[in-house]
């Protein structure tokens, strides 16, 4: 007589276990069903890349989220962050169709793969000037505070047009933001610096936006200002509002993606003797890191009004959390998905979102991260993990962020 199969037992997904290795259990929820309600979360968790891709497809499926993320804030900060989220209420990626195509356009130009192939000679200069400083041959380091954190920074402020006098007021405002926006702020203190950082920011994007108007240059601001977007199809505040998503998101994407594929190359000597052979394969590298162990493990979106998805009936106002962490991995879309491949090709993956809300950012956070990686494995070639076995991940939900990679360069 055959045992009946064992019932699923849902964990906390911020449970340091979870937090550490996800991937086990969110295959079992996927596997259990695909679209999941929560009680322990309160939400429904999504985890088929079918239903996923769905979800990101259907209008009834809501991005904006930043009243939820108001309700988050302790009540005695709440007096500091009336101005914060009407700054957040203005992000691409906490709104809908149509307002959300009319923000996303003023930038579609700057950010097509064309115009951001231009910092690829400045992104790989920047990579040895980083290692050089950082990453000494035969020196024990962080390759997270040598290489993955000051590259895209330096990248980031550069497209930008971040003077570098300003750089570590304007890093250090990007860091308790992403505190605020990815949920690891906890203390009524840490919402109060988090909220203030943001206002911070968009003050200082304001007056540069000034600036580059009397005074234009070679960066980003300067190019949407000149094509003639903004007074027309965003306002000045609408603008600034989503250059304060822009600072914020594509220095932390970036840079855990280096580190996560980092750690993936060499924790598979296979793959690491590929890339080293065909440096190439540095583009296959960063791509499966997207995949398999990418820098976001799910997005956030509420349900606009009732539907029914895969059988199961949504209510307007349910929260919907998108594991694209699971999704990336269902066999159903990928032949061997806990295989990482630096060859694979077919399936498209959901590492950087899909359909309209698919990361703006995506060609520049991928030039920035095959130029690291692939300039890691061409001049360090030495390069070593110090302790896999002690790495630490950051609590959150949302990202898939190492606080530290240990290595010997």
């Amino acid at each position: 007589m055959t045992a009946p199969a064992p019932a699923f037992a849902e964990r906390y997904l911020l449970a340091a276990d979870m937090i550490s290795d996800p991937y086990e259990h969110l295959d079992a929820l996927r596997d259990h069903a695909p679209v999941h309600w929560s009680p322990l979360h309160h939400a429904w968790l999504v985890t088929g890349y079918d239903q996923v891709m769905r979800c990101l497809r259907d209008p009834a499926v809501s991005a904006d989220r930043v009243r939820p993320l108001m309700d988050a804030v302790p009540q005695g900060a709440r007096e500091d962050a009336e101005r914060a989220f009407t700054i957040l209420s203005r992000w691409m990626v906490f709104n809908d169709p149509p307002r959300h195509r009319g923000l996303r356009q003023v930038f579609q130009e700057a950010f097509a793969a064309r115009a951001v192939a231009r910092y690829r000679s400045f992104s790989e200069k920047a990579t040895r000037a980083v290692l050089a400083r950082g990453a000494v041959p035969g020196r024990d380091g962080d390759l997270m505070a040598d290489v993955a954190k000051p590259l895209p920074a330096l990248v980031f402020a550069r497209w930008l047009g971040i003077p570098r006098t300003d750089a570590p007021s304007f890093w250090y405002w990007n860091a308790r933001v992403a505190d605020l926006v990815l949920g690891t702020a906890q203390e009524e203190s840490e919402y109060r610096a988090s909220l203030q950082a943001l206002v911070s920011l968009e003050g200082y994007l304001a007056a540069l936006v000034a600036r580059r108007r009397a005074e234009p240059g070679d960066d980003l601001i300067s190019q949407v200002l000149r094509e003639g977007r903004v007074g027309e199809s965003v306002s000045e505040e609408e603008f600034v509002g989503m250059l304060t998503q822009m600072a914020f998101a594509g220095g932390e994407t970036t840079s855990n993606l280096i580190a996560n594929t980092v750690l993936a190359l060499h924790t598979r000597p296979d793959q690491l003797a590929a890339v080293s052979q065909d440096p190439d394969l540095a583009q296959g590298a960063v791509e499966e890191t997207l995949r398999l162990d990418g820098p976001s493990k799910m997005s956030i979106r509420t349900a606009a009004r009732d539907l029914d998805l895969d059988g199961r009936t949504l209510r307007a106002g349910d929260r919907i959390f998108l594991v694209t962490a699971a999704a990336n991995r269902d066999p159903a879309r990928f032949p061997d998905p806990g295989r990482f491949d630096v060859r694979r090709s077919g399936a498209t993956h959901l590492g950087f979102g899909f359909g309209a809300h698919f990361c703006i950012g995506a060609a520049l956070a991928r030039l920035v991260a095959v130029a690291a990686v692939r300039t890691l494995i061409t001049e360090r070639p030495g390069l070593t993990l110090a302790g896999p076995g002690r790495l630490r991940w950051q609590p959150s939900l949302l990202n898939r962020s190492l606080t530290a990679l240990p290595v010997r360069y």
